[in-house]
């Protein structure tokens, strides 16, 4: 799993992103359940959470966030009364995860508020939605409708971070080292 979070969440882990996703394969529910239960006690310390959001056919789809960070995500006025449509009543952290797990349960695809999730900024997201993925200013971790300028900033400050993030583990330090701490 070590590779994985560095692959895919070096951004959160050094503290520029509120989220990452990964799909991560398994054969052993337990394993899996075990493996989660020990990044979190770890990574926990530092404000990293690691949950499953979603099962299927031996790949779970992993979230790793900074809890604090989307809490205050959630409870922009602007974010929460977006979310509300979408039947998330409560901008709490847990309830807005669980409903997320359920939407996600329902449809094949990825519900497109889940970009709040991973600390895309809303105008993007409501432009996503409206535009049904078309007519974009640009693309990078996201579709971008509003901010191309800034987008395009924090798209290259995020590449860089994995780059050094990947070089790094690769010269030996490990995932709690690289973790910056809440």
């Amino acid at each position: 799993m070590e590779r994985y979070l560095i692959a895919h969440c070096s951004p959160t882990l050094a503290s520029l992103k509120t989220a990452n996703l990964f799909c991560y394969p398994y054969s052993c529910e337990q394993q899996l359940r075990e493996q989660l239960a020990q990044w979190n006690a770890r990574l926990g310390r530092k404000g990293i959470s690691l949950l499953i959001l979603r099962r299927r056919e031996g790949t779970a789809l992993v979230y790793v966030f900074r809890k604090a960070r989307l809490q205050a995500d959630l409870s922009n006025p602007d974010t929460a009364r977006f979310l509300l449509r979408y039947g998330y009543r409560y901008p709490k952290v847990e309830d807005a995860l669980r409903r997320l797990k359920k939407r996600l349960k329902r449809c094949d695809s990825f519900p497109h508020e889940i970009g709040l999730f991973l600390g895309y900024p809303l105008g993007d997201v409501v432009g996503f939605i409206r535009n049904e993925g078309k007519n974009c200013k640009c693309t990078g971790c996201w579709k971008v409708y509003c901010d191309e300028w800034e987008a395009v900033k924090a798209f290259e400050k995020m590449k860089k971070c994995k780059d050094v993030y990947a070089r790094l583990w690769n010269q030996g330090r490990s995932v709690w080292q690289l973790t910056v701490a809440a």
